[in-house]
Order: C-alpha cells, then structure tokens, then sequence
C-alpha cells in the first residue's frame, strides 16, 4: 500500500475510532434529570433529610462518598425507595454518586 493511501487510511479511520469512544456522563446534568425531583430544594426527600441532617440538599453536602451513595441509591434508605438498574444505569448512578462527593461540594 502507498503511503498516501496509508495516510487517507488513518484520516479516515479517525472520525470512526473517535466516535467509538464513550462520552464522560454529566453527573450533574443526571443527578437533576433523575433524582432532583425529591433532593433539589423543596423536595421530599429533602425536606425529609431535613429532620435529620444539614444540609439536606445532598448538592450541598461535603460528608457524602461515592460508595455511600451508590449504595443507598441501589438498596433504598428510610422513605427512599431502591433504585433499579433499568431506571438508572450503573454508569449513571456511578457518575451521579461521583457528582455528589466531589470535593466542591457538587456545585
């Protein structure tokens, strides 16, 4: 094969091996679309978490671990329900509870 043609080869295959990659999920962007209907402020399970911990917006909070989160998302706590893989993915529950103990506090 010419070296030209190895060239045009590998411009082309770029694109290709690009799109192959997965995309880094929005934590954040998850976190709201499915779980901010009960931890955003003024929801249930904020207001809730409020008669035992401050600060109950689980955004807000500096004490929470990835593993914690991951844990009691999938096995439920108190009024929470357990949530299931087919609501929210591994991958997106990971990326959620990583959301949640970042260092900044998750805004």
């Amino acid at each position: 094969m010419s070296r030209v043609m190895l060239i045009a080869a590998a411009v082309l295959a770029a694109p290709l091996a690009a799109a192959a990659q997965p995309a880094a999920l929005d934590g954040h962007a998850l976190f709201h679309a499915k779980c901010g209907m009960c931890h955003e402020a003024g929801g249930m399970g904020t207001g809730l978490l409020a008669r035992r911990v401050q600060p109950a917006e689980l955004e807000k909070r500096a004490n929470l671990t990835a593993g914690y989160v991951f844990q009691y998302a999938r096995r439920g706590l108190g009024n929470m329900p357990p949530i299931p893989p087919g609501d929210v993915g591994d991958d997106q529950l990971k990326a959620i509870a990583d959301y949640l103990a970042a260092p900044h506090g998750g805004k």
